[in-house]
């Protein structure tokens, strides 16, 4: 190495604990969750995912703007997720709602774990895929629904249901379907939009910011409803943009042929 050239500067060790803390504080909110729903209060677990999903979408934004990013706070976000968009949804609606569609031993019973578990396995599998996946996929897309999104969904069905006062027991069967369905999309091949490209200026349009506005004054207005419909329009988007994609490929190669 050459006198007057100078090692690259490295980020000192102490400016990892920022994006870490934000994962420690998802971590917290997802167990947090789990021991609400477990102690039957619904709202708390569905209010501390939501906290978990926000800090989640922080921790790794942090990392890339402060240059801390590395392969331990990779994997410690991936056990993080698995806590809070895996174990604490599938906890939350098996409380709730599940392990009301039979009598012990039967095989309505069995059928109500073992949904809520599938739920828990295909976030595991998401996750693990996903993480093999880091370096190739394509970032404007998620291949299979995100943990969080699944998570979301998941929730806002709940929080919708006990703010209208809906029994459970009415519920029970449709949310096994829905969790089973969850889980299917996040271990599929279909295609979501990931929302990480961003704009390519520094600079959005109006617009943006007027919809901005008014998806604020409607979730003051009604959060558990409003929450309901923006995550059942992403969860049918999916479908939608992997079909659109394969159309156009296959227009594609009809030009090409």
């Amino acid at each position: 190495m050459a006198r007057d050239e100078q090692p690259e500067p490295t980020p000192p060790r102490g400016a990892f604990l920022l994006p870490n803390a934000l994962t420690t504080g998802a971590l917290m909110a997802g167990f947090f969750a789990m021991v609400s729903a477990i102690g039957d209060e619904p709202v708390a677990a569905c209010i501390a995912i939501v906290i978990a999903g926000l800090l989640d979408g922080l921790d790794g934004r942090v990392a890339r703007l402060t240059g801390t990013q590395s392969e331990f706070g990779v994997q410690y976000d991936s056990l993080s997720d698995m806590v809070s968009f895996g174990l604490a949804p599938a906890i939350l609606v098996f409380t709730w709602t599940l392990d009301t569609l039979g009598q012990p031993d039967t095989v309505a019973a069995k059928a109500g774990w073992l949904g809520a578990f599938f739920f828990a396995a295909c976030a595991a599998l998401r996750l693990a895929r996903f993480n093999t996946q880091a370096g190739v996929a394509d970032k404007r897309y998620f291949q299979g629904l995100a943990s969080p999104a699944a998570a979301g969904m998941l929730v806002a069905i709940v929080w919708f249901s006990v703010d209208r006062e809906i029994d459970p027991q009415l519920v029970a069967w449709p949310l096994l379907v829905v969790t089973i369905l969850l889980g299917t999309l996040m271990v599929s091949r279909v295609r979501y939009y990931s929302f990480k490209a961003g704009p390519s200026r520094d600079r959005v349009p109006f617009a943006w910011i007027f919809v901005l506005l008014v998806l604020l004054v409607l979730l003051a207005i009604d959060l558990p409803a409003v929450l309901l419909t923006v995550g059942l329009l992403y969860v049918l988007s999916g479908p939608v943009v992997t079909i659109r994609g394969r159309a156009r490929q296959r227009s594609r190669r009809r030009r090409e042929g």
